[in-house]
C-alpha cells in the first residue's frame, strides 16, 4: 500500500494505491504425499487450520489428515454445513470462532478447501478477521476452479439476497487441481460448463472448438478425470481449463473491484439474475446463464450481429452439454422484471454482452422491452427444434445445492424438462426485482424456500 498526502483549502487530500499480489499453481493430486507446495507453506507455522464444507470432509477428510500426518504437520479441521442455506453471517461466526480457538497468528494463512460457496465464507472470514487474515485457496468443483476461483470477491447472503454482506479479499495462492473433478457430480460437471462456454464464445474461440469437438467426452469422465478417460479428452480437457482461466484473468485483473460495467465476463447474466428463481424448485446457476446465453445468442442473430451458422453451434453446443436454452417460465414477465432490476445495477444502461462474431465480445444498449419481447418469440421457435424442446438435464438444484433436505426431487420430474411452477409470492417477486448482478454468480437468493415438487 502506497499513499501521498497533499493540503488542499480547507483540509488534506490523501490519494493511496493497494498492492494486490496473489498466485495461481496448476497442482495435480495436491494432497498426494508427494506433494510438497502446500507443505513447504506451513512449514513455518507448524499446523494448518482447514475450513471445508462435511461433503468435502467426508470424501477427503482422511487423505488431507494423511498428508499433514506425512509431512509432521498438526492439522485442525472446521467442518461448515453444505448448501447455500448454509452460506450465513452464522457460518461466518463459526469460522472466526476456529481461528480464534484455534489461536491464527495475524499473517498464518487459513487453508480453504471447496466449492465458491465455501471459499466464499471463509474468505470473508478472512477479511473480517483482524480486517486482513491470510487465506490459501483450493477450489474443488468445476465451477469454483473456472469461474469463481478468478475473483477475489467473497461474501455470504443477507436477507433474501446473495452475496448483499462481501469483500474484495484475495488469496495468498490459489492451487487447481483438475484431479478433485473424478468425483464431482455430472450435474455439476456440466453446470460448470456453461462458464467456459460463457468465456470461450465471448473471449477465446480455439477454446470454444474444443468444447464443441470433446463435449460429451468432457462431461462423461469429469473433463477426463475418470478412470479410463482417453488420453486425448485429458489433454484437450487441461488446456481448455488453462486457457479458459487465463482468458478470465486478463479480463478480471482491470477491474477487480468492478468499478467498469462493461464486462465480457457478464454474457448471461442479464436476465438470469431474476430468472434463476422463478421456477419452484430453483435452476442450477449454469443453466439459467445458459438459457440467458442461448437467448442472448438470438437477438445476436436478429441484428446481424452472429452469423446463422454461428447461432446454430452455440445452441447445438448447449444441448449436446445437456444445459437448458429455454424454460416455460422464461418468458415476457421475465424479460420485463429482469431488465428492469439489470438497469438499476448498470447505471441505467442495458451493457448487454454478446458473442459477436463467435469468439469475442460487443455491447448491445439499444433496445425496448416490447423489442426484447419479441426476440424472445424468435428465441422459442428455435428451440424447440432441438432435443427435449430445449430444456436440460438435471437442471434444478437439490439438496446438495440448498443444504435443505428432501425426498422431493425423485417424484417431481424436475430433471424431464416439465413446466414447473412459479415461485409467486409478492415478497418473492420483490426480492428477485431487486436482484445484482454479479457478473459470474446471481446476486439474490431466498435460501428459506424449500425445494418443492412441480405443480400439477
Amino acid at each position: 500500500m502506497s499513499a501521498t498526502v497533499s493540503k488542499t483549502d480547507n483540509g488534506f487530500s490523501v490519494s493511496g494505491y493497494e498492492k494486490i499480489d496473489y498466485k495461481f499453481a496448476f497442482v495435480d493430486n495436491i494432497f498426494g504425499v508427494d506433494r510438497t507446495e502446500l507443505s513447504q507453506v506451513y512449514e513455518k507455522w507448524g499446523r494448518v487450520l482447514c475450513v471445508l464444507d462435511s461433503n468435502m470432509k467426508n470424501l477427503y477428510g482422511e487423505q488431507i489428515q494423511q498428508y499433514f500426518d506425512h509431512h509432521g504437520i498438526p492439522l485442525v479441521f472446521h467442518a461448515m454445513q453444505v448448501g447455500e442455506t448454509a452460506k450465513t453471517i452464522q457460518s461466518l461466526l463459526g469460522i472466526c470462532d476456529a481461528m480464534t480457538q484455534f489461536g491464527i497468528i495475524r499473517k498464518e494463512p487459513v487453508l480453504v478447501v471447496g466449492g465458491g460457496l465455501v471459499t466464499d465464507v471463509a474468505g470473508f472470514a478472512c477479511a473480517c478477521y483482524r480486517r486482513n487474515t491470510n487465506f490459501i485457496r483450493i477450489p474443488t468443483t468445476l465451477i469454483g476452479l473456472i469461474d469463481a476461483s478468478v475473483s477475489i470477491k467473497v461474501a455470504v447472503n443477507y436477507g433474501n439476497y446473495k452475496n448483499r454482506l462481501g469483500a474484495y479479499h484475495a488469496p495468498a495462492w490459489t492451487f487447481l487441481d483438475f484431479a478433485f473433478l473424478k468425483t464431482l457430480p455430472i450435474a455439476q460437471v456440466r453446470n460448470g460448463f456453461a462458464e467456459i462456454i460463457k468465456i470461450s464464445s465471448c473471449a477465446d474461440l480455439k477454446t470454444f472448438d474444443l468444447l464443441d469437438k470433446y463435449c460429451e467426452q468432457l462431461i462423461n469422465t469429469g473433463f477426463g478425470r475418470t478412470d479410463g478417460s482417453d488420453p486425448a479428452v485429458r489433454k484437450a480437457a487441461d488446456e481448455i481449463c488453462y486457457d479458459a482461466i487465463y482468458e478470465m484473468l486478463k479480463l478480471e485483473t482491470p477491474n477487480l473491484h468492478e468499478i467498469m460495467l462493461d464486462r465480457v465476463i457478464a454474457y448471461g447474466h442479464t436476465w438470469s439474475p431474476f430468472h434463476e428463481l422463478q421456477p419452484n424448485p430453483p435452476l442450477r446457476h449454469g443453466h439459467a446463464i445458459s438459457i440467458d446465453m442461448a437467448y442472448t445468442a438470438t437477438l445476436a442473430l436478429e441484428r446481424g450481429m452472429l452469423s446463422s451458422e454461428e447461432h446454430t453451434r452455440l445452441l447445438n453446443l448447449f444441448s449436446r452439454a445437456g444445459l437448458s436454452i429455454d424454460h416455460p417460465l422464461y418468458d415476457d414477465l421475465a424479460i420485463e422484471k429482469g431488465t428492469a432490476a439489470i438497469l438499476r445495477t448498470r447505471d441505467g444502461s442495458l451493457r448487454l454482452a454478446v458473442p459477436s462474431p463467435l469468439g469475442s465480445c460487443n455491447f448491445v444498449n439499444d433496445f425496448t422491452v416490447e423489442g426484447l419481447q419479441s426476440t424472445l418469440k424468435l428465441h422459442k421457435s428455435h428451440a424447440a427444434k432441438y432435443p427435449r424442446a430445449g430444456a436440460g438435464l438435471e437442471a434444478y438444484v437439490d439438496s446438495s445445492d440448498t443444504g435443505v433436505p428432501t425426498e422431493a426431487h425423485a417424484a417431481s420430474g424436475t430433471g424431464s424438462g416439465k413446466p414447473i411452477s412459479r415461485h409467486d409470492s409478492h415478497e418473492e417477486l420483490l426480492v428477485q426485482d431487486a436482484c445484482q448482478d454479479n457478473g459470474g454468480v446471481q446476486d439474490v437468493v431466498n435460501a428459506s424456500i424449500p425445494v418443492a415438487p412441480a405443480q400439477a
